[in-house]
């Protein structure tokens, strides 16, 4: 299934979700922009887990922030930009601009945590921001559960198009991150996708999301 657009509106402008659109952007232009170079790039700034098993520097933390905003290609960032565009305004919406951003933030520290955790031996570089954007789709979850979600459903050669609950869509991709982690425990991530990373940051962000979201009206514009 991929989203394609939701129907609730935002009260306010989410600029704090359109700076990391555009942050993540800017970061993926300079590493095409590095050429043969981007090897070494992602060498220096994507987080390695086994990095993390001893004698942790400032560098190796840093680079659970860096790797955040990086991307190993098109499909990746499209993917993932796509699903911050959909949701992330208003879970930015329901949280304020600052608490939001520090949300994303602390997100991704917990999906990356979590990452390690699953595999301390793992010496492949780990780039992306979909543990960030995972903890997005958790507190959307639990926000916004009976959103209507503009939904493409490939069928062999079509692309039809239908409405899907939130709760659907978001609740069998947790399922099916889920699911790929307990395949990889033991061995190595499915298809090279830091699936635990997934899962920590959706529990993170459906358990932190009504606490940050207190104090302000959440709302449906559609129910089921």
């Amino acid at each position: 299934m991929i989203p394609l657009r939701d129907e609730i509106p935002t009260r306010r402008t989410p600029v704090v979700n359109y700076l990391l659109i555009t942050v993540n952007v800017l970061v993926f232009i300079l590493e095409v922009a590095a050429g043969d170079s981007q090897e070494a790039m992602f060498n220096r700034y994507a987080m390695i887990p086994a990095h993390f098993t001893d004698g942790v520097s400032l560098g190796d933390i840093g680079t659970i922030f860096s790797s955040m905003f990086m991307h190993a290609g098109l499909l990746h960032i499209g993917g993932n930009m796509l699903y911050l565009w959909i949701f992330g305004d208003n879970v930015e919406d329901a949280m304020g601009h600052g608490k939001y951003l520090a949300f994303y933030l602390i997100g991704g520290v917990v999906a990356s945590v979590t990452h390690i955790l699953s595999d301390t031996s793992s010496t492949l570089p780990t780039v992306g921001a979909s543990g960030a954007i995972a903890a997005v789709l958790g507190a959307y979850l639990v926000l916004y559960p009976y959103s209507r979600v503009h939904t493409a459903i490939p069928v062999g050669i079509f692309l039809p198009i239908t409405v899907v609950p939130a709760s659907v869509i978001l609740g069998l991709w947790f399922v099916m991150q889920l699911f790929d982690g307990v395949l990889a425990l033991g061995g190595a991530d499915i298809g090279g996708v830091a699936v635990w990373a997934h899962v920590g940051g959706f529990i993170f962000g459906a358990v932190m999301a009504m606490p940050l979201a207190s104090g302000r009206r959440v709302e449906s514009t559609r129910t089921w």
